[in-house]
């Protein structure tokens, strides 16, 4: 007998078809982002964090979901301010008027042009506008609309909004988030003037909408690398999650979520900030502080 004979033959694994290996690194890309997001699960304790309810800043909490506090701007900002949270993503002016905070780098709520979610709806012309109602959640946008007029040497009144119900029928109104959304998809007789797209014709810059401000004198190297980590699992499964979202329709979620608002801060973000800021200190009085960043 020959030794050979003994030896098992060694069988070459039949080849892969392309339906087979598109099924192969499906399970394998769920795999992984399942122990992805099983790492982020009660990942944040002991830390407390707020984040608003809007759809433009789902990606930015993919697998901190349970973990996180749900409030509007405004409210947000008081906590903060109050020392019941550790971070929060809050308006940009709640780190530029109050020096207590320091900002995540390298995230933001943002927009290159038209944001679609932060707009002037108005009846009459611009320059025919007294008084403005805005939303009472608003921060940022409440500022940046005094600024964009002022820059039309436009100075009108500003109210609060009592209910979003008797938005129609206002002749000039300030709305945010979803519910800027909804007023924008249902019949209406406004014109609407969108802020991000007149931040862009002014200044040529991103506008910079939101930032995670984390309460100086706390320890929140831990909180910030799972912060980091979210918006990472965020952007890398943005398809999932513009898919599995059910406000308004998928083809809205891909334009919404994938062209008008992104979620990087960076050089040009910074400098937008900057502008911002100095536009601020020109057309009203409250003291506007420089952001500090930490990775």
């Amino acid at each position: 007998m020959n030794p050979s004979d003994d030896i098992p033959k060694l069988r070459m694994a039949a080849p892969e078809t392309a339906d087979e290996l598109v099924h192969r690194l499906d399970r394998e890309r769920r795999a992984a982002n399942l122990e992805r997001e099983s790492d982020l699960e009660k990942s944040l304790a002991p830390f407390r964090v707020g984040s608003v309810p809007y759809l433009n800043a789902v990606p930015l909490t993919r697998g901190l979901e349970e973990q996180i506090v749900f409030e509007p701007p405004a409210k947000l900002a008081e906590m903060l301010r109050a020392d019941e949270l550790d971070a929060a993503l809050v308006s940009i002016t709640e780190v530029l008027f109050h020096d207590r905070y320091d900002v995540l780098d390298s995230i933001a709520v943002a927009s290159l042009g038209e944001v679609v979610s932060v707009f002037l709806a108005h009846r009459v012309p611009l320059e025919e506008v007294k008084e403005v109602f805005c939303d009472p959640a608003s921060l940022t946008s409440v500022s940046l609309l005094k600024v964009l007029l002022a820059e039309r040497g436009l100075k009108p009144e500003f109210k609060p909004l009592a209910d979003y119900s008797q938005a129609a029928q206002c002749d000039a109104v300030l709305l945010i988030g979803d519910r800027a959304i909804d007023f924008l998809r249902a019949p209406h007789a406004h014109q609407i003037w969108d802020l991000g797209t007149a931040w862009l014709e002014l200044t040529g810059l991103p506008f910079v909408y939101a930032v995670w401000a984390l309460r100086r004198d706390a320890q929140t190297a831990p909180l910030r690398r799972h912060l980091r980590a979210a918006r990472d699992f965020g952007l890398d499964t943005l398809d999932h999650i513009i898919s599995s979202r059910t406000e308004y329709d998928l083809d809205f979620r891909k334009d919404y979520l994938g062209w008008h608002i992104h979620f990087h801060l960076g050089a040009d973000e910074k400098r937008g900030i900057k502008k911002f800021i100095e536009l601020l200190r020109q057309h009203q009085t409250q003291p506007v502080f420089e952001p500090r960043y930490v990775v």
